[in-house]
């Protein structure tokens, strides 16, 4: 790899937002075709800007410089931020400052990715993930998660929000990494870590909504929301109506920008289902192709939904096995059914996996959905999904917990705190076992103590709504039915509740933490070593059956090799044929081989397979 490699530098060309000029000064640029005139207010000066037809303004100031800040003032007088800001210093209500992209050196000029199939995925808050709370920090600790076995991290959202603390899907500006991480170039230097570590970065992107502090939007280009669509924050993002094609303009370019700009290996975009779009070529199909055929070229760029309709067709594979639109989605069905298994609770849309938990557990491991077509209690007979069988078991992103599952409980327990070790540790085998992608949310490696509730800083007067509202949420559930109960409920706002999630990095080394640390590191490098190699290509899914309390997979792999999958989540004991192949892994199931003449490597013909015993085979001899 040469000089010239190592620094190259990365700007993803876009008609939005503040750029140096190579031949001096810096370009500004504003969408705002209500205003005849916006002033670029540069330090204490104020300069015209140019407006043409259709309601772009323009300036190319010369003695500008980056580091500078600026913002624009609306004919009214309302000072607003660069929609399109990479860094706004001063919160979400200050200035934007000028970033040259270009005074990066990159050091990863050799990384092109990695394959799905290798994905290993973590799951992490800048802000509670160290102590510090800051990319710097999370760098530090990069090194931890790669000896793990993560291939890939997955930020929460970094689009810049109000306050200091928050879970960043109330961003309001997509271009600009919260100050409070860091600067952009702190973001680039983690990413260029990981890279060097062998991971992938995924960025979770929010383009279903803004959050409600500190959009200026709505003053200086109303165009960006259509009213004939109505969302739970109000009107929906103008992805179908007039002036639209700016504003998916403005959405394309973000997702451009976090994998060209920054070097991210992809997204994974929120709440795709809440996006209200009619138009032909819907907008998550139009970023999907725009990745594909920009970046997607050259390197691997991948692209994961949180997709609550189970639209199957959106992970389709083409001749090739490439995706026709999405990488992968993540699997809310495989995480429900386990949560109803491991703990019992049946409260709001756990109802919809409250009747034979096993089944619909070993259904996710083997289908991917659960819901498939069939009708949905929760949504009172609503029917959910499509069919998902044919599809690669690694299209579907499966967990035991992410920040959604655990953040939206009311004191944001982990599944480690809520339910029987045993069972948890046989779970997260299964899973990590399969030939789903997996992922972990950050400390569940080690069964981390720690809460991770839900937390803002909003405004005095949002704070407040918002604090209440959420308690008032709670209200349709049994155990918060009393109003004394809700008040117990911590106060999302307050710095108190962010304090409790952050993790603490000291229980790695006591004990039950240590030792579940030190089961994951083996699962993993099981999965990388044995496993792996197997998986990718058109892989379909598998097949599955429930006898009792004990669960059957079956998998056949890209290259034919059947993988089988044993576990037990009952009292009772089971003794059973074990499934042909090589013994991967048998926690608690013991074997006994029936016949020593039938069994000449020692494999065990019968098992018995106790409560949390998960057995594991790999059959590969019509293959080899």
């Amino acid at each position: 790899m040469n000089d010239a490699i190592l620094t190259q530098p990365r700007t993803h060309a876009m008609p939005f937002g503040a750029l140096p000029n190579p031949a001096g000064g810096v370009d500004f640029r504003f969408w705002a075709p209500d205003a005849p005139q916006v002033l670029l207010e540069l330090g204490t000066e104020a300069h015209a800007m140019a407006r043409d037809a259709e309601g772009w303004h323009r300036l190319r100031l010369a003695q500008a410089r980056a580091g500078d800040r600026y913002r624009f003032r609306m004919p009214d007088g309302v000072q607003v931020p660069d929609p399109a800001s990479r860094f706004n210093p001063e919160d979400v209500h200050g200035p934007s400052e000028v970033i040259d992209p270009a005074a990066y050196a990159w050091r990863d000029g050799g990384w092109r990715g990695r394959p799905w199939s290798e994905a290993v995925i973590y799951e992490l808050h800048v802000g509670s993930f160290t102590p510090e709370g800051t990319f710097d920090a999370t760098r530090a600790r990069l090194p931890e998660l790669a000896a793990l076995g993560i291939t890939a991290i997955e930020l929460m959202p970094l689009a810049d929000f109000p306050g200091r603390r928050g879970w960043g899907y109330d961003g309001v500006l997509p271009f600009a990494p919260d100050a409070v991480y860091g600067r952009p170039e702190a973001l680039k230097a983690l990413i260029d870590e990981a890279h060097a570590l062998g991971m992938m970065v995924l960025v979770d992107v929010v383009y279903n909504h803004f959050g409600p502090e500190g959009n200026y939007l709505h003053a200086c280009c109303p165009q960006f929301f259509n009213d004939a669509h109505r969302t739970p924050w109000g009107a929906a993002i103008n992805y179908d109506g007039p002036g639209s094609a700016t504003v998916r303009d403005f959405f394309i370019h973000n997702a451009l920008y976090w994998v060209e700009e920054f070097h991210a290996d992809g997204l994974r975009m929120d709440a795709v289902h809440a996006i209200r779009d009619d138009s032909p070529v819907g907008i998550v199909q139009a970023i999907c192709a725009a990745l594909r055929e920009g970046p997607g070229r050259t390197r691997e760029v991948h692209v994961v939904l949180e997709e609550d309709r189970n639209l199957a067709h959106l992970l389709e594979r083409d001749e090739e096995g490439r995706p026709r639109i999405a990488t992968a989605q993540w699997n809310d069905d495989l995480h429900h059914a386990a949560h109803v298994l491991l703990t019992g609770e049946r409260d709001g849309y756990y109802a919809d996996y409250a009747q034979r938990p096993l089944e619909l557990f070993a259904r996710a491991l083997a289908e991917g959905f659960v819901y498939q077509g069939q009708a949905s209690v929760f949504r009172e007979g609503e029917t959910r999904g499509e069919p998902s069988a044919s599809l690669p078991s690694g299209a579907f992103v499966s967990y035991l917990q992410t920040h959604d599952q655990v953040g939206n409980r009311a004191f944001g327990e982990r599944i480690d705190a809520l339910a029987d070790p045993v069972l948890v540790r046989a779970a997260r085998a299964c899973l990590l076992l399969s030939p789903h992608t997996p992922m972990l949310f950050m400390g569940e490696e080690y069964a981390a103590a720690t809460p991770f509730p839900y937390f803002c800083d909003f405004g005095p007067e949002l704070a407040a709504a918002v604090s209440q509202g959420r308690r008032d949420e709670f209200g349709r559930f049994a155990a918060f039915a009393d109003e004394a109960a809700r008040a117990a409920i911590p106060d999302c706002n307050a710095p108190e509740s962010f304090a409790l999630a952050k993790l603490d990095w000291s229980e790695r080394e006591r004990s039950p933490h240590r030792e579940n640390l030190e089961s994951v590191r083996q699962l993993l490098r099981l999965r990388r070593e044995r496993l792996v190699p197997h998986f990718g290509g058109r892989q379909r899914g598998g097949e599955y059956e429930v006898e009792d309390d004990l669960l059957r997979v079956r998998w056949t792999l890209s290259d034919g090799a059947v993988l089988h999958l044993l576990a037990c989540f009952g009292e009772h004991q089971h003794a059973v044929d074990a499934p042909p192949g090589e013994t991967l892994h048998s926690a608690g199931a013991l074997g006994e081989a029936v016949d020593a003449a039938s069994a000449p490597d020692g494999h065990p013909q019968r098992l018995r397979l106790a409560r949390g015993a998960v057995h594991l085979s790999l059959q590969v001899s019509d293959v080899e």
